[in-house]
């Protein structure tokens, strides 16, 4: 039986601020409220065999095959007046064997233009043992209108003559609590709200690691303002691809895809101006790597410092203004993030929980995990493909960590997709690690981060202000929503890129140790560091909420015992966290190679040896009628030139060495498959 979708996939801006100005209120997507789906295209996952014989009809036809080969599936066709059959993704030809390996070359838009809709096409489809799934393509648009509150650019300039806090010599720095956390900075009286380390505890995390550009994180979201001067550094770099290019240079399947790709408009060109836009994207960027110790702005969990470059941001945009988007484009976005290079993603986004009060936010969203993966079979696949093969089994990490925001709609439930068992979800919490007025929590709720909560500070005045905005996280926003450059935003998707930040500086740490980890190792890792913070749900916790046109209200309150043992395992802790990294993994060794024959594979030799900077390296091959080796800058490019097996070493400068096996072949790849 088709689920009837009355769901809507929101982007978790927590009510937004403005100077001056009041919340945002949430807004249902501009669908017809019974179908906020493409009414006249569906998603089918075929079998193998069909999605073999359609790949030989568009060899056969070209582009505009509209038949399958297939009978009892032309029949459907024929019916409903199919007009074209397309890939959901797009051939990469560096990842097709992985790509079929994982099922994801099955999946088809079919599109039709006969007088059935989608759903009835679908009842259709799922008749057909040809058919593995269905899904509608829905169309995702953000939750919520408004925008953040900008720093004036006074406060910006007062900043930067102030002394800092910490190490890094960001002059925002001392306004930004969830990083670093005295315990000073919202306490009147006998009123405290704020407790010492309450904060993601990267000071200390910054002794062992700052980041590592290696380790590229995915930011599905609004476009990141590339040029933000805290952030250009930062962004990763696809160094096949030509900068604004409409031709696929490194054929991955994507036009002028230089610092990601923007899956809203289907362009290489990533927009953060656009009518409507919010900064989040860029906001959420700059929580995770705008850049450390470089005198300019705020810090970041995983920016690295004056000396050494963190980790990498990928823009992978999903929303646009207030343009839908679909669930192609996330699919597709999940996807790319795996096939170039990122190993965690990061998504402040998801539907509404399945515990939500209908009455505020409309229909609830999914209730349980099975009604998750029954209702958007092509988003669990695409998000299995991820965790499953970003990375690779012979670097630091095999596998991708997936990290979404729990949700805002206070409900005892987070929401799917984050609230499935293979993903992180992050509930939010306040400067005094109470959990923020606006979380979900409970069920599917993995780990809680610093978040902001204006409601509950809005007792605080901040120089010129008494809106509660420095209770909020602050960021980097691009110049059109602030002339400063930054800003504040709360929510879980503010705290979602803090966990974001905490998982790729762990990575970086295990670069810096050579240690290989299983992906679900560090997760489990990441969970079972986190700081217990039951102590704090006691009590009541009262707050006043801020409505539009009407400003705060008389004061309100909620139950602290109803959030013990519900913010998941605790409060993230880097340190934690990186240390235990420390003592596990397992040592990185230089990988057996699988070449084509007249193929190439490109090796970084420092990867895998615990050797000085600086170190060269040089490899003998014992039988060199199979494979050749040349040096090319810090890498070491090995030619497949006739099939067959032989042993290799490769020695560093330290005179430490390392024995594997080349295995040529016609038609291999480098993780050994035909």
């Amino acid at each position: 039986m088709i689920r009837e979708f009355k769901i809507y996939l929101m982007l978790l801006v927590a009510a937004t601020l403005m100077v001056g100005c009041q919340k945002s209120e949430p807004i249902e997507a501009e669908t017809d409220i019974e179908q906020p789906f493409a009414k006249s295209e569906l998603l089918v996952k075929f079998t193998p065999e069909v999605a073999d014989m359609i790949e030989q009809m568009h060899l056969t036809r070209g582009a505009d095959a509209t038949r399958s080969g297939e009978a009892t599936v032309d029949e459907i066709l024929e019916v409903v007046g199919a007009c074209q059959l397309e890939r959901v993704f797009p051939i990469d030809s560096r990842r097709e064997e992985i790509t079929r390996q994982s099922g994801l070359n099955q999946w088809y838009v079919v599109r039709f233009g006969g007088e059935e809709d989608a759903e009835q096409v679908a009842r259709r489809f799922l008749s057909l043992g040809e058919v593995q799934k269905v899904d509608f393509n829905r169309t995702i648009k953000r939750a919520y209108t408004g925008k953040a509150t900008p720093l004036s650019e006074k406060k910006l300039q007062q900043a930067m003559a102030s002394a800092t806090r910490s190490t890094m010599d960001d002059p925002l720095l001392v306004g930004q609590w969830h990083l670093i956390n005295r315990g000073d900075m919202f306490t009147e009286g006998e009123v405290v709200k704020s407790v010492k380390d309450a904060d993601v505890q990267c000071e200390r995390a910054w002794e062992l690691s700052s980041g590592d550009e290696s380790v590229v994180v995915a930011v599905l979201d609004e476009g990141v303002f590339i040029e933000h001067p805290d952030l250009k550094e930062s962004m990763w770099v696809n160094e096949d691809e030509v900068y604004r290019s409409t031709s696929d240079n490194d054929n991955n399947g994507f036009a002028g895809d230089y610092h990601g790709y923007n899956f809203a408009s289907d362009s290489g060109v990533i927009t953060w101006n656009t009518a409507y836009d919010s900064g989040h994207g860029t906001h959420v960027a700059g929580s995770v790597a705008a850049r450390n110790g470089n005198g300019v702005g705020v810090s970041s969990v995983a920016g690295g410092n004056a000396d050494r470059a963190g980790v990498k941001i990928m823009s992978c945009q999903i929303f646009s203004g207030n343009v839908g988007s679909s669930s192609i484009a996330v699919a597709r976005a999940i996807k790319y993030a795996a096939d170039n290079g990122a190993v965690v993603l990061q998504c402040s986004w998801g539907y509404v929980s399945g515990c939500a009060n209908e009455y505020d936010w409309g229909a609830a969203g999914f209730a349980s995990q099975e009604e998750w993966e029954a209702g958007a079979p092509l988003e669990k696949d695409a998000l299995d493909y991820f965790t499953h093969n970003a990375g690779s089994p012979s670097g630091i990490i095999d596998g991708g960590i997936a990290v979404f925001a729990g949700g805002n709609e206070s409900a005892p439930q987070a929401g799917y997709p984050g609230a499935s068992d293979d993903y992180v979800s992050v509930a939010a919490t306040a400067a005094d690690f109470t959990p923020a007025v606006y979380t979900n929590y409970g069920l599917g709720t993995s780990i809680s981060a610093p978040g902001g909560d204006q409601d509950y500070y809005y007792d605080y005045v901040d120089d010129e202000h008494n809106y509660g905005e420095v209770g909020c996280i602050l960021s980097t926003l691009p110049y059109n929503i602030s002339k400063s450059g930054y800003g504040y935003m709360e929510g879980t998707s503010m705290a979602c890129p803090q966990v974001s930040g905490v998982v790729a500086l762990g990575i970086s740490y295990a670069t810096q140790l050579r240690r290989h980890f299983k992906a679900a190792e560090l997760q489990q890792l990441l969970i079972e560091t986190a700081r217990p913070i039951e102590d704090y749900m006691v009590g009541r916790k009262i707050y006043r909420r801020y409505v539009a046109d009407i400003g705060p209200q008389q004061p309100m309150q909620i139950e602290l015992s109803q959030y013990k043992g519900a913010m998941g395992s605790g409060q993230v802790d880097a340190a934690a966290f990186l240390e235990a990294i420390g003592g596990a993994g397992e040592p990185m060794r230089f990988p057996n190679l699988y070449i084509a024959l007249n193929g190439t594979v490109a090796v970084a030799p420092a990867l895998y040896f615990d050797a000085a900077e600086g170190a060269t390296f040089s490899v003998v091959i014992a039988d060199g009628a199979v494979a050749s080796v040349e040096e090319q800058g810090a890498k070491l490019v090995f030619k497949g030139l006739q099939q067959g097996v032989t042993t290799a070493v490769v020695k560093s400068s330290d005179g430490s060495s390392q024995n594997f096996t080349i295995t040529v072949r016609e038609g291999a790849t480098d993780n050994g498959w035909l």
